[in-house]
């Protein structure tokens, strides 16, 4: 067994002044077997930070930047244990001899030490459907008749990578240089040993299943790329659209819930006319049905896809036949519409789409800041603002102010949709910058839409869950300003006319009497009729009853009431 103290020690350190646990697990068949912890007595459910066929580490609360650090010091434990040899075109390198990966993914985490994060999870299950329907389609043109053995290993290590099994070991860096080359070499380097392993061959026996001449034959990195983030953001896409659904529902329950609470509605900030809770709620609930359409119809930018291109969209290098028939295995595959570009060329040179997705996360971001900054206003106080709803209490606001609640909830969604913005820009600017044949900076494209969607999804989720379905009314606030405020003299123009109900505004301002007291002295509208025309029905109703009755200067000769 190799020795693990060092590791724990470096694990440690990286550890200190964190809030994390650690582990460090041992493959037994196909399960992971509990050696020991950094920050925690026992072993508890936790996510998978690297792993090789040997070793795994599994966190919680493991950053991004952290989690870099993980890998690296994983990288150095291995590789300071027993280690292959492997070679390119540049020379030689040692490789951890249990890693699944190779020399390519080696340089890249030598050259590209960028953001700490690896690639996302979706595109690399993605891309585990991608290369199981080129092997479908290579096989269909007779490639492995020979060797069933390793066609059905190479299609057994694709089905695994979809199921997240090599999360761990897809370690190369987000952003990149290659237009993706990197990403794409390190799954080959991980299809290819894992089928070796299948086949019980040594791992890094390219001779027998080779990275390329296998796992990458009849495609290029400028059609798989591209590919995989289409399948990996419609995913995403339809857990988001999920979610909007769940959340627009969470605000129609409110909706009806707060049909009967008569509010004060404000425009610019001041006091305007008599709405209900109820209908705020509605609004928002509708805002969201929007995002939720607006994100199901943005799955069908994404169902066109180049695969079968090759290199610049001509298909060089790839027969006629796997051309026309690979995407439909991958249709099949993922059980989504996908569709061969008419033009390939065009397909790989351009990522617009990927522009107009990402406007409508934008817009979806837009809404859940106004939505999340309308919650937060209507919150205030406690006594010192609006206090018209409560929101669920979270956690303790403040360090030297006791007592104090903040709308943490709210808050941190709100920041999670500005941060949309900055991704919708980076897309735009990334999209904008590829040079003829191809958009070189797919990685970074790829990078941003897919956490902007994830970040979407969460941030929807935990508004619902922590936030909107705990949220109370209070009607005796909502009344007391009902009563108080000039709004409710909008309510009366109907009656009196504007001249005549601008009149009780200034008389109730300069007397201190409430506006149903006066408009009985003044109007002789009586109490009754005064709480029918602010009462929830009367609110909640489009537009008048009737025909409003004649005014000062309309209808010649009638008596004014």
């Amino acid at each position: 067994m190799s020795d693990t103290s060092t590791f724990r020690d470096a694990l440690a350190r990286l550890a200190r002044g964190h809030e994390v646990k650690l582990w460090l697990c041992r493959a037994e068949g196909r399960r992971w077997d509990f050696l020991w912890s950094v920050g925690a007595e026992r072993l508890e459910p936790a996510e998978l930070v690297v792993s090789d066929t040997e070793f795994a580490v599994f966190g919680e609360n493991v950053t991004p930047e952290l989690g870099g650090l993980v890998r690296e010091e994983f990288v150095r434990f291995r590789s300071s244990a027993a280690t292959r040899k492997e070679t390119d075109l540049l020379g030689e390198r040692q490789v951890p001899a249990g890693a699944l990966y190779g020399i390519h993914t080696v340089r890249a985490l030598e050259n590209f030490p960028l953001s700490g994060r690896p690639v996302h999870v979706l595109l690399v299950h993605a891309f585990g459907a991608v290369k199981l329907a080129c092997v479908r389609a290579n096989r269909a043109l007779g490639i492995w008749r020979n060797d069933t053995a390793k066609a059905d290993a190479i299609e057994q290590a694709c089905r695994e990578m979809m199921e997240g099994r090599f999360d761990g070991q897809v370690l190369v860096d987000a952003l990149q240089g290659g237009a993706g080359t990197s990403t794409n070499m390190n799954v080959n380097e991980v299809l290819a040993n894992r089928a070796l392993a299948i086949l019980g061959e040594p791992l890094g026996n390219y001779a027998r299943v080779s990275p390329h001449d296998d796992l990458n034959r009849h495609q290029s990195t400028n059609d798989t790329f591209p590919t995989a983030l289409r399948v990996a953001a419609v995913k995403s896409l339809r857990e988001l659209e999920e979610e909007l659904v769940v959340l627009q529902e969470a605000f129609q329950a409110k909706e009806q819930e707060f049909a009967g609470v008569v509010k004060v509605g404000r425009t610019e900030m001041q006091d305007a006319v008599l709405i209900t809770l109820g209908r705020e709620m509605g609004a928002y609930a509708e805002a969201f049905a929007r995002d939720r359409w607006r994100v199901f119809k943005s799955e069908e930018r994404l169902r066109t896809v180049n695969l079968g291109g090759t290199a610049v969209g001509t298909g060089m290098g790839a027969p006629r036949s796997y051309i026309f028939g690979v995407v439909d295995h991958l249709r099949d595959i993922t059980g989504i519409g996908l569709g061969r570009a008419e033009n390939l060329v065009e397909a790989t040179q351009n990522a617009d789409a990927f522009v107009e997705v990402s406007g409508t996360m934008k817009a979806c971001a837009a809404n859940l800041i106004k939505v999340t900054n309308d919650l937060r206003l209507l919150s205030s106080g406690p006594e010192a603002g609006l206090n018209e709803i409560d929101l669920p209490e979270r956690q303790a606001g403040s360090t030297i102010m006791p007592g104090k609640v903040n709308p943490v909830i709210p808050e941190a969604v709100a920041q999670a949709a500005m941060m949309v913005f900055g991704y919708d820009a980076v897309i735009s600017h990334a999209a904008s910058a590829g040079n003829l044949e191809l958009n070189q900076f797919m990685p970074l494209i790829a990078s941003a839409l897919l956490d902007e969607l994830e970040l979407l999804h969460n941030a929807c989720r935990i508004l619902r869950l922590h936030c909107v379905t705990g949220i109370r009314a209070n009607v005796e606030r909502c009344s007391r300003f009902v009563e108080s405020t000039t709004a409710t003299v909008t309510a009366l123009v109907e009656e009196l006319g504007y001249e005549r109900a601008e009149a009780l505004v200034k008389e109730s301002a300069a007397t201190g009497k409430s506006l149903r007291q006066l408009a009985e002295e003044k109007c002789g509208i009586p109490a009754r009729r005064f709480d029918e025309l602010v009462s929830p029905e009367a609110v909640n109703r489009l537009g008048s009853r009737e025909e409003p009755r004649s005014r000062g200067g309309e209808g010649a000769g009638e008596e004014q009431a």
